[in-house]
């Protein structure tokens, strides 16, 4: 039987030694490895052609995007003959699990219906904030077939051409949006129960934490508006615990104190709900009582990321990324 040819995709700005590891993760495992730059100005560029890897620069007269990026890469690695079978993207502050790239291919060898198949991500230092300690909770998800996965993802070539690859104008939760096509065209998205790789959220303030909820707000509304049964709780909780219910709050403080004493109400059950969850699902009660403040807070960040889009979006406005770090 021919082995698969598997390639990648890395994509990055300013990633420094990140990137540097991260190519190094996949050398004698991926056959060929092109990284796409999104206007770094670190030296990223000069340490990924060192490491090996074919450099793709992005135009900057054009937003920046992930979506973008990836669709470059994608277009660099299918220009010369043999194509590769497989195509696994990587975000360039991530490394991958040794062996990550055979097993997820064997995978797709078996298995002719999954299009998508993808892994676990843990953060390389989950203590050095509480924010990282929550991305690296939000990364461990269950197995097995799943409606949408992060970037991190192994796509059978053939499949990601025939979809025209990501959308270029979602700027967040692009690779969401991807996999709501693939499963649209037949095909499943599976997890395979196998660490995949290891992520730097490198975020340590409160600042960057309310930029990467506004920026899933700003995701949840897009793709809410291209495929209107993806993401309908998360709206529906981003308009009610962000704007509903605290226009509620206002009036009733104002003319009326019982509503406003149901609406803390309301907001007092909720986090006591996360809490509970949280804490179901194993993390310790103090853990998840740090956990549900923040996410009861990012209904007011994903409410601005919500408005960002849809201002944009009717006033014709280009989709411009929002960025963390």
């Amino acid at each position: 039987m021919t082995q698969s040819i598997i390639s990648a995709v890395v994509i990055g700005r300013n990633e420094g030694q990140r990137l540097v590891n991260c190519l190094a993760s996949m050398q004698g495992e991926a056959s060929r490895l092109v990284y796409v730059d999104s206007g770094s100005t670190d030296g990223s560029v000069d340490a990924a052609r060192e490491a090996g890897a074919q450099i793709v620069l992005l135009d900057t007269s054009e937003p920046f995007s992930a979506a973008r990026a990836r669709n470059a890469g994608f277009a660099a690695l299918t220009t010369d003959l043999p194509p590769p079978d497989y195509v696994q993207f990587v975000d360039g502050d991530c490394t991958l699990e040794p062996g990550w790239l055979t097993h997820a291919a064997r995978a797709l060898d078996a298995t002719p219906d999954i299009g998508i198949i993808t892994g676990w991500r843990a953060e390389i230092d989950p203590h050095a904030s509480i924010y990282n300690e929550m991305c690296d909770y939000e990364w461990h998800r269950p197995v097995g077939d799943i409606d949408a996965c992060g970037g991190d993802m192994m796509v059978r070539r053939d499949l990601f051409a025939r979809l025209g690859g990501f959308n270029p104008k979602v700027i967040a939760s692009e690779d969401e949006e991807f996999c709501v096509r693939v499963r649209d065209a037949g095909f499943r998205v599976n997890r395979l129960p196998l660490p995949m790789t290891h992520h730097d959220a490198a975020m340590h303030s409160f600042a960057q934490w309310w930029q990467r909820a506004v920026r899933s707000g700003h995701g949840f509304a897009q793709v809410g508006d291209l495929h209107p049964g993806h993401f309908v709780k998360e709206r529906r909780r981003v308009w009610l615990f962000g704007a509903v219910l605290p226009f509620l709050g206002i009036v009733g403080a104002v003319l009326s104190w019982p509503l406003f004493v149901a609406v803390l109400a309301i907001y007092a059950l909720s986090y006591g709900r996360t809490v509970k969850g949280l804490h179901d699902a194993g993390l310790p009660l103090a853990t998840a009582m740090r956990h549900s403040v923040l996410l009861f807070l990012s209904k007011f960040p994903n409410l601005i990321g919500a408005m960002r889009y849809h201002k944009r979006k009717r006033r014709g406005w280009d989709m411009e990324i929002i960025e963390y770090k």
